[in-house]
């Protein structure tokens, strides 16, 4: 079986090694890019081979958040985990707006990175239970990773698809922003709301007004109601 591709961008060579070492541990290939315009060469040139990318802020000639913009210009899909020396809130937020997944501040564990790289391919590339669930007017097909509303296109980033499966998967439950952090982010994703209310927010916007189908139950969490 083909091993899945991780591009790997960072300006710092040591992080870029020290990243590869841990993956190809666990069999995967990983291809690197240095700056952001490398890493949009590279992407561009072999995008249908890339499983996830690996992304840092601070970079020469491009920052992330400029290669991940242009990146969903094209790609909705491939799951990107940015890297980042900063911790604050505005910063990750910003993450979130351009179509970041998932945000690891720096230092971080590779062990910990390795293991949500995992994480997302499984989800990605292993549903579980039936290819197609419809309500309301919205038909998510998992096996094409596909999302229509009233038999329109939407499109949806990897996590915004994921939680968007969640919620109509458990149709009138009210789920707990832990159990939504536990399910689409991965028990070992150190976040807080924040995370989940900036990516419920965007994907209320995207689905019009079938966006109000996704309720929020003050001191709980979120709830999808048809």
């Amino acid at each position: 079986m083909e091993k899945s591709k991780i591009l790997i961008v960072d300006d710092e060579e040591r992080m870029r090694k020290l990243v590869r070492d841990f993956l190809v541990k666990k069999d995967f290939t990983v291809l690197e890019a240095a700056d952001g315009e490398a890493a949009l060469d590279l992407f561009f040139e072999r995008q249908s081979e890339i499983a996830l990318i690996v992304l840092d802020v601070m970079m020469p000639k491009k920052n992330g958040y400029e290669v991940c913009r242009e990146i969903r210009q094209f790609d909705r899909e491939v799951p990107v985990i940015m890297l980042t020396a900063k911790g604050e809130e505005q910063d990750e937020l910003q993450g979130f707006s351009v179509g970041a997944d998932e945000y690891i501040s720096k230092p971080f564990s590779p062990k910990i990175l390795v293991a949500r790289i995992e994480a997302i391919l499984r989800r990605s590339g292993s549903p579980s239970g039936e290819d197609v669930i419809e309500s309301a007017g919205i038909r998510i097909d998992r096996a094409a990773h596909s999302v229509t509303i009233d038999q329109m296109p939407v499109e949806l980033s990897y996590k915004e698809f994921e939680l968007l499966t969640y919620f109509l998967e458990n149709q009138g439950i009210a789920l707990s922003r832990e159990k939504i952090l536990n399910h689409v982010w991965n028990y070992d994703y150190f976040g807080d709301a924040r995370t989940i209310d900036t990516h419920v927010k965007k994907l209320r916007s995207k689905m019009g007004i079938k966006g109000d189908l996704i309720k929020t139950v003050w001191g709980v969490g979120y709830k999808f109601e048809a």
